[in-house]
């Protein structure tokens, strides 16, 4: 399906205009689900973006919003999330035009903006329990402590100097609240459910994966799924590598079937 492309910018979140690139499909199912995308960047990354993780879900029918969360407010918590909520508020109200009432409202995002994603659906849990239908989690960087065993590749991908510069911006302001890093989260009951992705030699293996357990244990209804090695799952959040991109197949088939599972509920 072509992929259309649009600027927007929507005026009327609460916060003052946020500015997003919005990607869908050319032809798209009556109520389709909306997804509010929160880009890569290691937290440090601002203006408007193209995205291959977006264009691949825009592409089966997936509206797919993903604003430019650092420039209203700044780049350092939690003015990021003040920016990705209003956002998400504004949308859970409205839709601004974007699909209709009956669309699946999402939250999801990659790397820094996995750790968004997770940190709304947890105010999202405690300010609009019914709003939010689910939260995909690409490959989050929750730990702030990068203290994990699949973190030591980071720096074989180019990305080890990059998370702890982007770890020391974001944290910054001199707070490591729950939100900020929703891994040292000790309450995850009654969470939106969750699609959570990861790959076998992918530096967040590890914390993404024992984010998924621990929202388990939480009663929270959990889709994991780990892409063998050598698809070139890093390349998503700018990881290098020499491999040739070949999870777009496998990310659409488990969207899908996470989409699916909520509207049967």
């Amino acid at each position: 399906m072509m992929v259309q492309i649009k600027d927007m910018t929507f005026d009327k979140a609460g916060i003052g205009p946020v500015s997003a690139r919005v990607f869908q499909g050319a032809e798209y199912e009556k109520s389709p689900p909306v997804l509010l995308y929160f880009h890569s960047g290691a937290f440090l990354e601002e203006g408007r973006k193209d995205s291959e993780v977006a264009e691949t879900l825009a592409g089966r029918g997936t509206i797919v919003v993903m604003p430019d969360y650092n420039a209203p407010l700044g780049a350092v918590f939690p003015k990021p999330l003040e920016t990705g909520f209003s956002l998400f508020s504004y949308l859970a109200k409205k839709r601004a035009g974007l699909g209709n009432r009956n669309s699946l409202l999402l939250v999801g995002g990659t790397e820094a903006g996995g750790n968004l994603a997770a940190a709304v659906a947890l105010k999202a849990r405690d300010h609009y329990a019914d709003e939010l239908d689910g939260q995909v989690l690409l490959s989050p960087l929750l730990d702030p402590f990068m203290g994990s065993a699949s973190i030591r590749k980071a720096g074989a991908i180019g990305m080890r100097a990059r998370w702890s510069e982007g770890w020391s911006h974001y944290l910054s302001g001199g707070v490591c609240h729950p939100y900020a890093a929703p891994c040292l989260c000790s309450r995850l009951a009654r969470l939106a459910p969750a699609l959570i992705v990861t790959a076998e030699d992918d530096p967040l293996l590890d914390e993404t994966l024992s984010y998924a357990a621990r929202l388990e244990e939480a009663g929270v209804e959990v889709k994991r799924h780990v892409l063998p090695a050598r698809t070139g799952w890093p390349s998503v959040y700018g990881g290098t590598g020499e491999e040739t991109s070949s999870w777009q197949d496998a990310l659409n088939g488990r969207f899908e079937e996470f989409v699916r599972a909520l509207g049967m509920h």
